[in-house]
Order: C-alpha cells, then structure tokens, then sequence
C-alpha cells in the first residue's frame, strides 16, 4: 500500500528550528520543497499542511504545530479528515538510539520514550502500525543533559552528517511513498561514502 500522509515531528517557533528533535520537521519541509507541495497553516488539522498528487496517488504533508507531546491530536486529525488508516501514515522523526548520519525505515512498534510517537499511537486508538523514517541524533553521554540535548542543534560534524542522511532519505523517498515495504532494505542498508 502507498503512504497516503508523512507528519513531520517537532516543535514549532524559531527558537526550535533546526534543533535534533526538529529534524523530522526539517525532512518533510525539504520534502515539500522537492515535491513542490505548499505547507499551510491549517487549523481544522492543528498544523502546517499541504497535498498534491505522486506518482498518481495523493499525498498529504503534515508539520504538527501542537509541540511534539500532542502530534498525535495533528496526525489524528489528517488521517481522521481523509479516512487514511494507519499503515498509510509515515511519521518521520529524530531518533536517540541511531547516530548522527543513520537513517531507518520501520513499521510498527513501541515509542522508546519518544514523546511525539507517544502522542501518535494514543491518538490513532493506541494503534502503533504506522511507518516510522526513524534519522539518527545520537545521544548524550549522561541522561540528565537530555532534554537540552534534542532541544540544541547539532554541533557542525553532526549537522553535516544528519544533513547527509537527510539528502539520501529524500532521494529515496517516492520509493518509500510507492511501497515502503520494498523500500525498507535501500533505506535501512548501510550508507557508503564516496
């Protein structure tokens, strides 16, 4: 089945922007660019939203404006609107145990503490089978430093990197939107350097 909507997590506000737990907002905003589809603030789905035709199936783009521990009340809200079911939906997000440059591609699971996939699965009726663009943040040494960690922006090496994977993931993405299935061994395969 084709992915019908990817939601693009983060938090909105400049003092986000380009943050490691924007960096799934960050992808969908290159996507829409690439895709030529126009986010616009949209209120009936409490975010920025845009939608056009790909690869002859409509495709909608999602950024939750609600900050990243209610995006589920956005996806749900999208996905509800255009009756899209679950495993139609890709949630494209940052992700603590990958690092900096690691891109996969999964279906299903849990929320790993990850407060945006917390949201999602409660609001989709506790239903975790949506696909998951999982890009590498890597973590802090120690827990306590955590929540300034995905708050701050990656230091220039890992920007570099995450930008990398980030361009590698839109070059694979009409794949992914195609069949995900098949997608996921290019996606999740290791990335070589020229």
């Amino acid at each position: 089945m084709p992915i019908r909507l990817v939601a693009g997590l983060g938090n909105p506000g400049a003092e986000y922007e380009h943050t490691r737990h924007n960096t799934g907002a960050d992808l969908v905003t290159a996507a829409a660019d690439r895709l030529g589809i126009r986010l616009q603030p949209s209120s009936r789905f409490l975010g920025l939203a845009g939608s056009a035709s790909v690869a002859g199936s409509q495709l909608h783009l999602l950024l939750p404006t609600t900050y990243m521990n209610l995006s589920g009340r956005s996806v749900a809200a999208l996905a509800g609107f255009y009756k899209i079911p679950p495993e139609e939906i890709l949630v494209v997000h940052d992700e603590l145990d990958l690092e900096p440059g690691q891109v996969r591609l999964k279906l299903g699971g849990g929320h790993a503490g990850h407060n945006g996939l917390k949201s999602i699965i409660s609001c989709l009726g506790n239903c975790p089978g949506f696909y998951r663009l999982r890009l590498g943040i890597g973590k802090p040494s120690d827990r306590s430093l955590m929540i300034g960690y995905v708050l701050g922006r990656p230091t220039p090496s890992d920007r570099e990197l995450i930008a990398d994977a980030t361009r590698d993931a839109l070059d694979c993405l009409e794949a992914v939107l195609a069949d995900p299935q098949k997608a996921m061994n290019r996606i999740n395969s290791p990335r070589t350097r020229d």
